[in-house]
C-alpha cells in the first residue's frame, strides 16, 4: 500500500500529534548520532515538546558546542554589523554628494545669469568677485599659451635659420667644386693641345731646302 503525501500542517487531533513527535524526535535524534558517528561532525539537537519537555542529543559536551555556536554567530553578527554601518556610510555620502551636486548645479546656473532674482545683494557681491577671480585667472592662462606659442615659433624659426643656412653653404661648396673641376678639365685640354701642336712641329726628317 502507497502512503499519501503528508501535508505540512499542524496536526489538530492531539493524540495523533504526540504520536507523530515521539516517533519524529526518536527518527531525527538517531539521525543526529548517525551524522555525528558517520561523517565525525560535531552535532548538537535541542527539542522541546509543546508542554515544554526537553529532549536533547550531543556528540560531545553540549555546552562547549554551544559556546561555539555563539561565538561562531558573534563573529557573523559583527560582520553584518560592520556591513550595516558601511552600507549606512555609504547612504550618507550619497545624500552629501547629491546635496552638494545640487548646489554646483545652482551657483552654475548663477554664473550663467540665470536664477538670479532671489539672490541678496551679498551673493550678487560675493557672484560678481568669483566672476572677477575666474577672468583674471583665465587672462592669466591664456596669456601663459600664447608666450608658450610664441617661444615654439621662435624656436621654430631659428630652426629654419640654421637649415637654410646650412643648406646655403652645402650649395656654395657644391658650386665651388664645380668650377674647380671645371678648371681642371680645362688645364688638361690645353695641356693635351700643346702636346699636339708639339709633335707635328718636331717628328720626322728635317727639310731641305734647294738653292735658287
Amino acid at each position: 500500500m502507497v502512503r499519501g503525501k503528508v501535508q505540512m500542517k499542524r496536526i489538530e487531533n492531539a493524540t495523533s500529534r504526540q504520536v507523530t513527535f515521539s516517533k519524529r524526535r526518536n527518527g531525527l535524534l538517531k539521525k543526529a548520532h548517525e551524522l555525528s558517528v558517520l561523517c565525525d561532525a560535531e552535532v548538537a539537537l535541542i527539542v522541546f515538546s509543546q508542554k515544554g519537555r526537553l529532549y536533547e542529543f550531543s556528540s560531545s559536551d553540549m555546552q562547549k558546542t554551544i559556546r561555539r555556536y555563539f561565538e561562531h554567530t558573534k563573529e557573523d553578527r559583527s560582520a553584518n554589523v560592520r556591513v550595516e554601518q558601511h552600507m549606512q556610510q555609504l547612504k550618507h555620502e550619497a545624500v552629501f554628494m547629491s546635496k552638494k551636486i545640487e548646489l554646483l548645479e545652482i551657483a552654475r546656473r548663477k554664473f550663467l545669469g540665470h536664477n538670479l532674482g532671489t539672490s541678496s545683494m551679498e551673493e550678487l557681491q560675493e557672484l560678481d568677485n568669483q566672476l572677477e577671480r575666474s577672468l583674471k585667472n583665465i587672462r592669466h592662462r591664456k596669456a601663459q599659451l600664447y608666450n608658450e606659442e610664441i617661444e615654439k615659433l621662435q624656436a621654430k624659426e631659428k630652426f629654419l635659420l640654421e637649415e637654410n643656412a646650412r643648406l646655403r653653404e652645402k650649395s656654395e661648396m657644391r658650386l665651388r667644386n664645380g668650377a674647380e673641376k671645371h678648371r681642371e678639365i680645362g688645364s688638361c685640354s690645353q695641356s693635351s693641345l700643346s702636346s699636339e701642336v708639339m709633335t707635328e712641329l718636331f717628328i720626322g726628317p728635317p727639310i731641305t731646302r734647294n738653292g735658287p
